[in-house]
Formats: structure tokens, sequence, C-alpha cells
């Protein structure tokens, strides 16, 4: 699971996750935006402005978001918008 948090915080990729809120299981796509020691910020289609948290004991699943396969080769990190890599 922190694989893929941390693959969505360093390229700014959305990931598939599956989470619990409360008594309810929820999954959709985030994209990571901090990491801290007990949990994560995120963005998602719902909330493109400002971000929500989620703890890491609340994370049932992650995975690549539809469409992605993982290959980095064509990516820039979220950081280097900017960089003609």
């Amino acid at each position: 699971m922190e694989r893929f948090l941390r693959y969505s915080l360093r390229w700014g990729c959305p990931i598939k996750l599956v989470w619990l809120e409360g008594q309810a299981m929820k999954s959709g796509n985030l994209t990571v935006v901090a990491m801290g020691e007990d949990g994560f910020d995120y963005l998602s289609a719902r909330s493109k402005t400002k971000p929500r948290s989620l703890a890491y004991a609340q994370v049932l699943a992650a995975g690549y978001a539809r469409g992605d396969d993982g290959d980095t080769s064509k990516k820039t990190p979220a950081g280097d918008k900017d960089s003609d890599v």
C-alpha cells in the first residue's frame, strides 16, 4: 500500500484506493499530495482544490488507477512539471 501512495505523491498520478469511512467501505481515485507519520493528504475528483486526509489504518487496498500501467519512463516527477525530460 505504501508503495502506491509514494508513487502517487512522487509522480502526481491518481491511484485507486479502497478505504473505510466509519462503517462504510469507500473506493475512488485519489492523488496523494502529502504524507505524514500517521496518514496522508489527497485530492480527488470531488475535492480538487482542498486536500482531505486519511489515516493509513483506514486504507484497505491500493492499486494503479484505470489506464495506468506504472511505467514511469515517460513521466515527469510531480515537482518537475516545467522540465522537458
